[in-house]
């Protein structure tokens, strides 16, 4: 993919570096000259550039790009840079980091945002994962589609042990995208059991989440 990074900070340079590895090619723009660094990843393209300037864009040709990511440390500018990413260039997907969870309401598909990553919410996630075995928990969520990526724990006597996943009759806007079981991940297949203590993950609409809950056997939330 084409990908082009707003921000040359510590985030951004370490998501490039990630990109860079899968084989991607990568822009990164950044605002402060001395925060441009080609030898510091010189497989990147840099270009120093306001990403909130509309020329510069243009003059980046960001509309050639599939994926554009807004992660500065200034919430505003990522705002801005989402929403011309969309409208002004058409860019498939947009996703922006947010720095203060407090503004986290505004990164949504009427500003450009089609995924919000939010650090501290991923970490208070996580936490929330570590003491919440037999309880459904949000990862993350896909602002354009309504869907959530959650995570279950599946307690030690579940009913589902031995169950084949085909057998499971989960909810029509659920799927089940990996189980995670002693360190490792697996592709689900029908006849893959379940254990006690499976980590699975899906991706759910917020509305059939409670079915999804009662589906891997745990109550409903009221």
């Amino acid at each position: 993919m084409r990908v082009a990074i707003a921000g040359a900070g510590a985030v951004g340079r370490s998501i490039a570096r990630e990109l860079v590895r899968g084989s991607h090619h990568v822009m990164l723009l950044e605002r402060k000259l001395e925060h441009v660094d080609p030898e510091a990843i010189p497989e990147v393209h840099w270009v120093h550039a306001d990403a909130c300037e509309l020329a510069l864009l243009e003059a980046a040709k960001l509309e050639s790009f599939d994926v554009v990511i807004a992660a500065t440390g200034d919430d505003k500018v990522n705002i801005v840079v989402s929403l011309l990413a969309k409208t002004e260039f058409a860019v498939r997907r947009v996703v922006a980091r947010v720095n203060d969870p407090r503004n986290e309401w505004l990164f949504d598909e009427s500003w450009g945002v089609d995924v919000a990553v939010s650090t501290p919410r991923m970490l208070a996630s996580l936490v929330e994962e570590a003491v919440s075995v037999g309880d459904l928990v949000r990862l993350m969520t896909f602002r354009q589609g309504q869907a959530n990526l959650v995570e279950i724990t599946l307690p030690a006597d579940t009913p589902l042990a031995g169950k084949p996943v085909r057998k499971v009759q989960l909810p029509r806007d659920a799927a089940l995208v990996t189980i995670i079981r002693g360190g490792r991940v697996i592709v689900p297949q029908p006849d893959d059991p379940f254990e006690g203590g499976d980590e699975l993950v899906f991706v759910a609409s917020v509305e059939v989440e409670n079915e999804l809950r009662a589906a891997v056997g745990l109550g409903q939330r009221p």
